[in-house]
């Protein structure tokens, strides 16, 4: 699907929009609940990603393919390599059998686990032989994806012995780690955080508990974008978010702030308002706790002639698409100058935006809708738009809500 984006006729946008509850919070419950039925979940994700965690849960033998939901690969290896009885194939699209998982199959498989590459050493496809685990103590890097992580802690409970973790170096994706824990905490599991050492105890079992989902703040980061591009006097109320978020993307409400939007927090809803014009040519944000954030931040400061240098995305190469490289080529393509190495991201200020740029998606969700908002400035098409679907199906549907043209070709 083709979709020719246009700006709304009214820059001063004064709109309310509900947002599906996030898919990392909700991905982790979901794991959750299969180990502890008694769990309810509120405000699911309606995401591919939720829908494709949601399947495989079921399955206890055949092919599971997650297709491209990344955190689902991660998640589900872990639940399935503690799951006796149970024997699957893992697999997923061409480019989630070229992100890595080793770091993840070597813990599982040093605390007992019974895995096998069906393909290339270190790569999905993955054939798993579910055991019980009795072994309880295993060590990851840092600084690598904290969906690895999350994986050993959200099947932690339901060991023998729980998990003694210790993590070798400087952590990256801290609020990501804190959300699993605080999760676990929710259903009564034992955790402690210390250094670099997490220890999360076993738990045979679970009262009548409900979780409810907060919305996904990685998709309120293109509202942030529109009002930081809108007038002053632009407002976008969203829910359902709240103030003590367990989501690393909810810095979002302070980072904004340098673009002119102040965010207000009453009954689970935020109110975005553009107060101000951005005030400095050039913002710098190390964003090791939140990279997710980086393409809707740097076509942001694109649509607003501002230059920036983003560091700590040493993640987004094995992303769904190596991120970097693709926003030096769509950012590219609106004729801005963007600069790349292996963990940041240096644009540089410009004051003219190409028309009539055909922006590629590269089977990643995010580059479409980070760059969705830049219609503001530029009328361009987005390519295989549909990829939306992957987090946040209703996006363009709600961007028609604000005013925009969104037109299939």
């Amino acid at each position: 699907m083709r979709l020719q984006l246009s700006s709304p006729d009214n820059r001063k946008i004064q709109k309310s929009i509900a947002i599906t509850g996030s898919k990392s919070e909700t991905n982790r419950s979901l794991l959750l609940q299969a180990l502890f039925p008694n769990i309810k979940i509120e405000n699911l994700s309606n995401s591919d990603d939720g829908e494709v965690m949601q399947k495989g849960l079921v399955k206890s033998k055949g092919e599971v393919d997650i297709h491209h939901a990344g955190t689902a690969m991660r998640f589900l290896t872990g639940y399935f390599a503690t799951q006796e009885g149970k024997q699957v194939v893992l697999t997923g699209s061409q480019r989630m059998q070229e992100r890595p998982i080793k770091v993840l199959v070597d813990a599982l498989r040093s605390l007992g686990a019974d895995i096998e590459y069906v393909k290339e050493e270190g790569y999905p496809p993955l054939k798993i032989t579910g055991k019980k685990l009795e072994k309880s103590s295993v060590s990851l890097p840092a600084n690598i994806s904290s969906q690895y992580i999350s994986s050993l802690l959200l099947v932690a409970p339901s060991l023998q012995n729980g998990i003694e973790l210790e993590l070798v170096g400087k952590i990256t994706s801290v609020p990501y780690i804190k959300m699993t824990l605080a999760l676990l905490g929710q259903i009564g599991v034992e955790t402690s955080f210390e250094g670099n050492n997490i220890k999360v105890s076993p738990r045979t079992n679970v009262g009548d508990t409900t979780v409810v989902v907060e919305s996904d703040w990685s998709s309120a980061s293109y509202f942030y974008s529109i009002a930081a591009m809108s007038e002053i006097g632009t407002e976008l109320q969203l829910s359902s978010y709240k103030e003590n978020s367990l989501q690393g993307d909810s810095v979002l409400a302070n980072i904004y702030k340098d673009f002119g939007v102040q965010t207000e927090f009453s009954n689970n809803t935020i109110l975005l308002k553009k107060t101000s014009e951005v005030k400095s040519a050039h913002l710098e944000y190390d964003l090791s706790n939140a990279p997710d954030i980086a393409q809707t931040i740097s076509a942001t400061c694109l649509g607003l002639g501002i230059g920036c240098h983003l560091t700590g995305l040493h993640t987004l190469p094995i992303k769904e698409t190596d991120r970097l490289a693709a926003l030096q080529t769509e950012l590219g393509k609106f004729g801005a100058t963007v600069a790349i190495d292996s963990e940041s991201l240096t644009l540089t200020a410009q004051s003219q935006l190409n028309n009539g740029v055909e922006v590629d998606t590269y089977n990643d969700h995010r580059m479409a809708m980070a760059f969705g908002p830049l219609a503001l400035k530029a009328d361009f098409v987005v390519n295989d738009a549909e990829v939306v679907s992957k987090s946040y199906p209703d996006f363009w549907n709600d961007l028609v809500t604000l005013g925009f043209g969104v037109k299939e070709m």
